[in-house]
Parts: C-alpha cells; sequence; structure tokens
C-alpha cells in the first residue's frame, strides 16, 4: 500500500515544501492537496484560515519535486471549465515528467461558492456536470479534438496541446454515495472517499457492484483514502482528538497502532493511503511523526 502526504495548504509555503521533501525523502509514494480557496467554517478550519490555490501549489511543486505522484483531491467541477482544466493537467505532466493525476470532484463547500457567486446546484446536478466533466476532459487530452454538447458544456472542434505526457492521464474521482460509485465506475481510473476500513470496505464492495453492471473489471479501479491523524504516546490526549472530530474519520495513536489501522484499511482494498499532515505538529514534531509512520509500516 502506498503513502501519500496531504499537506496543509494554509500552512506557510515553506513549510508546505520542507513536509513534502521530507516525504520525498522517506520514498513516499505521493501528494495530494485540496482545493479550496477558504475554509468552511467547520471541520476544515476557520473560514479566516489563508489558502494557496491548488493549480499554483501543484505547479510548483512539479518542479520542486522528482520522484512524488501529484495530484488535486480533488478539483471542483463547478470552478473552473474543464478546457481549462485539462490545458493545467496537460502541462504539469509535462512539468513533472508524467507525475500527474488528475482529480475531479462535483463540489460542495456553499460558502465558497456563494462568496464568489459561483452556481453550486442540486446534488443531483452537481453529479450530472461532473459527469460531463470527465467526458469532456478525457476527450481533451486523448482526441485530436472535442465536439460536445451537454447540458453544461459545449465544445465546438476544441484542441489541447500539447497532449499529456502520459499516454492515459489517471483520472481521480471523490466521493462516496450511489450514483457517485456509479459515475466513478464509468469514468474513473482511481477512487477516493473519507473512511475508516469498515466504511471503506461497505463503500468498495457498492462499486464493485456498479463496475460489474458496466461489464468493468473493478480490480482496474485504484482505491485511495484519508482520516485526520494524529501521533501521540498520551491515551488522553488520543481520546479528546477522536472526541473533538465528531464521527469524522479519525485516528489519534502511536505510530504503531496506525500501522495497524493501515493493515485493517489494507485488507479492505485501499491501494492508497494517504495521511493529512494537519495534526502532526509543525516543524521537529512534524518530521518525527512522519518518520514514525514511515517506520511502523515498513517494519
Amino acid at each position: 500500500m502506498d503513502l501519500t502526504l496531504w499537506p496543509l495548504v494554509s500552512q506557510p509555503w515553506t513549510d508546505l515544501c520542507a513536509a513534502v521533501e521530507l516525504v520525498e525523502r522517506l520514498g513516499w509514494h505521493g501528494v495530494m492537496v485540496e482545493d479550496h480557496f477558504m475554509a468552511d467554517g467547520g471541520g476544515f478550519g476557520a473560514v479566516s484560515d489563508p489558502r494557496f490555490e491548488v493549480t499554483s501549489v501543484l505547479s510548483a511543486l512539479a518542479v520542486a519535486t522528482s520522484t512524488l505522484r501529484l495530484a488535486p483531491l480533488v478539483m471542483s467541477a463547478t470552478y473552473r471549465h474543464p478546457a481549462v482544466v485539462a490545458n493545467w493537467a496537460a502541462t504539469v505532466d509535462h512539468i513533472s515528467g508524467g507525475r500527474l493525476t488528475l482529480g475531479l470532484g462535483a463540489g460542495w463547500q456553499v460558502n465558497e461558492h456563494e462568496q464568489y457567486g459561483i452556481g453550486l446546484g442540486t446534488p443531483g446536478e452537481r453529479i450530472e456536470r461532473l459527469d460531463e466533466y470527465c467526458t469532456v476532459v478525457r476527450s481533451l487530452l486523448e482526441q485530436v479534438s472535442t465536439d460536445f454538447t451537454g447540458r453544461f458544456f459545449e465544445l465546438s472542434n476544441a484542441r489541447c496541446e500539447p497532449k499529456p505526457v502520459q499516454p492515459h492521464l489517471p483520472l481521480l474521482i471523490g466521493g462516496k454515495g450511489d450514483r457517485m460509485m456509479r459515475l466513478v465506475a464509468r469514468q474513473a481510473d482511481m477512487w477516493n472517499m473519507w473512511s475508516m476500513p469498515a466504511a471503506f470496505s461497505e463503500r468498495s464492495v457498492v462499486l464493485n457492484h456498479a463496475c460489474e453492471q458496466i461489464r468493468r473489471d473493478p480490480a482496474t479501479i485504484r482505491r485511495s483514502t484519508q482520516a485526520l491523524v494524529m501521533v501521540t504516546d498520551s491515551e488522553s490526549k488520543a481520546k479528546r482528538f477522536i472526541d473533538a472530530a465528531g464521527g469524522r474519520a479519525a485516528f489519534a495513536g502511536t505510530a504503531e497502532q496506525f500501522a495497524e489501522l493501515a493493515e485493517q484499511w489494507q485488507i479492505a482494498g485501499v491501494d492508497e493511503l494517504v495521511v493529512p499532515d494537519w495534526h502532526l505538529g509543525t516543524g521537529a514534531r512534524r518530521a518525527e511523526s512522519l518518520e514514525a509512520i514511515t517506520a511502523a509500516l515498513r517494519a
């Protein structure tokens, strides 16, 4: 099972780079970065927290790294036209030497859309938009030209050049509902959701069934997940952290206990485990946590 870092994009740029540099030295698989312009005021931080923009961050990391797989987790289909994203993705794939996975999602965060005057739509509309979005992006990245007429997007003899380095640039889709699982089965090379092992296993079965319905081999979809992580030897701190998570997927405990949990995720079918650095501390403390996680998972 591969390890991927999710660095907090509201931390100073030098700190973000330090975390990325460390996991690359430790031999981790990749880095994923969220696509939000602000926090939601709840589980994702205070609305006043600063945020670096995802396309800029990943473009910079494409130059700053040499081995890590890079991906947005995930880009909202509401913010940017799919042709703009396809051209960005192809460019970053060249900059990185073919290391980009394009993560896409339907969008969900209300305050961003309200503040910027961007339409969010109903859940059904968001999924339909994302479906069209994936079709348009895939065609632009792989076909000479694209003609498309849908409910949300219309393209005429549209081109995207140069094509990516990768002949088939992977699309990652984030989500967990039944309708999203059917979309993942149709469109995705990789799937992601927040989870603990039992929840991941249940949703993975739903995805398998969706694949079987369209005669796709479920094994052709790579699977990833993440939870909030705190490394601590204190049982009282661990309990407070889990309680504060309010039911969200979260772990708190020693690195060895995290390795035991990671084994359960792997049994549930996880190919790539994403570790947010949000609660791992800063500076030397974060480095110690990441090194401990690495050692425990390799033991």
